[in-house]
């Protein structure tokens, strides 16, 4: 007959039924959760940074020893853009359409306020862009300067292509100091409040051009920090899962080891001093000294 009495069959999970204890689940989850974040979310966010980061500094590179083409080439229709050739100088003859100047406020040049002054630009036998002129400073901290105007003859410009900005959320454009400010250069709210629409793609003028102003610099050929970062998260979302491994192991060792002092000791046998609860801590998740 088979015995019906096996008092250590389930030794082993009434050993780890400690494991589904609510601060033990509650574990669970949030490692999970972290992990999970940093595998969908923040690593990828920092590769993300870098890829682009990397594919804006080689345009640049690329950008510095190119001959100018001319702009009908990358932008052929009114609704072209030219993501691939961002930074890429161009050439566009034509005339400014000074009504529908605006200015981007909030920007920063070598750590100065300033403006950054748009105006559509209708090229010749071609689109309707919009040309950054390059920047004005403030005058009694953010009012606007006063702004030289445009030529007002067909000329030839060299500017380099950029990329359409998304929009500042919760940001409207506004006038004021009589003059129409957005937030952020997109060339879609640009082309809606002005009412002259504009391609997709905007050029920002390099230095000694007509309707030129102050010169934006060009960004640092620098891959920044987002690589590093991106790697740190993806070893974040590996080791918090070990992490909790290594817990519960000390958790089993230690309460194995509790099990066995609570047995009687033999006659005879000096009774061991009892453990503060720092001590405990200390016995299963560190060495204690």
């Amino acid at each position: 007959m088979r015995p019906t009495n096996t008092p250590g069959r389930f030794a082993p999970a009434r050993r780890l039924a400690f494991l589904l204890r609510p601060q033990w689940l509650a574990l669970y989850v949030v490692v999970i959760g972290f992990a999970y974040l940093c595998f969908t979310v923040l690593a990828p966010w920092q590769l993300g940074k870098n890829t682009k980061t990397t594919r804006e500094n080689a345009q640049i590179s690329a950008s510095l020893s190119a001959e100018p083409v001319p702009v009908k080439t990358v932008l052929p229709r009114q609704d072209s853009s030219a993501n691939d050739d961002t930074w890429k100088r161009v050439t566009a003859t034509g005339s400014y359409l000074p009504q529908g100047q605006v200015l981007a406020r909030l920007r920063s040049i070598d750590g100065e306020p300033a403006f950054e002054v748009l105006v559509p630009f209708a090229v010749q036998g071609g689109p309707t862009v919009l040309v950054d002129r390059g920047f004005v400073k403030p005058i009694d901290g953010n009012k606007v300067p006063e702004i030289d105007p445009v030529p007002s003859e067909t000329v030839t410009i060299t500017a380099r292509l950029r990329d359409s900005e998304l929009l500042a959320s919760g940001r409207e454009p506004f006038r004021q100091d009589g003059a129409l400010q957005v937030y952020s250069i997109n060339t879609g709210q640009i082309g809606d409040i002005t009412g002259i629409p504009v391609a997709g793609s905007y050029l920002q003028l390099v230095e000694d051009q007509p309707g030129g102003l102050g010169v934006i610099p060009l960004p640092h050929l620098d891959s920044g920090p987002f690589l590093s970062y991106g790697i740190q998260w993806i070893a974040f979302g590996i080791i918090a899962p070990i992490g909790v491994g290594y817990f519960v192991i000390a958790e089993y060792k230690q309460r194995r080891r509790e099990k066995a002092a609570a047995q009687p000791a033999p006659t005879g046998a000096e009774e061991p001093t009892p453990l503060t609860p720092d001590q405990k801590l200390a016995d299963r998740y560190g060495r204690r000294r």
